[in-house]
């Protein structure tokens, strides 16, 4: 597609080099979704197979206290973990990925708090997971605006 200035002065490859960044930054929600949802679906289902290697480094007190804390109760531990694969299934599935996006941002909260005050050793993939919620909540954000309407009547659609 060619542009013209008034002086019919021809901006074809402006125009084409327009093309490039658009067709990349379209692909950006994607690739942010499969990635985040291949790290919970292995994050999760390593929770119930324990196949990836544990840390070698020693775990700081509290943080064992509070895992050990979530492995006695005898629920939470495969909830947050179930909630994670099939968060992570429907993220990869690209199956209500909305959906998905919610139920995984309190297990984020969770694993940013976990990191900031109990084990701050793996605090770079925390901000990455982070930054990835948020940047595909942006993205979806107008799935979000009807759910954060101040009023609501019950049956309005």
């Amino acid at each position: 597609m060619k542009a013209t200035l008034g002086t019919d002065t021809t901006l074809a490859a402006t125009a084409a080099e327009g093309k490039t960044p658009k067709s990349i930054a379209r692909h950006l929600p994607t690739a942010g979704r499969l990635l985040m949802g291949l790290m919970f679906f292995v994050f999760g289902l390593n929770g119930f197979l324990n196949f990836l290697p544990q840390p070698t480094t020693p775990i700081p007190e509290g943080a064992l206290a509070f895992a050990g804390a979530l492995g006695k109760t005898g629920y939470m531990f495969p909830l947050i973990k179930g909630t994670e694969v099939l968060a992570g299934v429907l993220l990869l599935s690209n199956r209500f990925v909305p959906l998905a996006l919610a139920l995984l941002a309190p297990v984020i909260v969770n694993i940013v708090a976990y990191h900031a005050f109990l084990a701050p050793e793996g605090t770079g993939m925390t901000v990455f997971i982070l930054a990835l919620e948020v940047y595909l909540a942006w993205s979806y954000r107008g799935v979000y605006r009807p759910m954060l309407a101040m009023r609501a009547t019950p049956g309005s659609k």
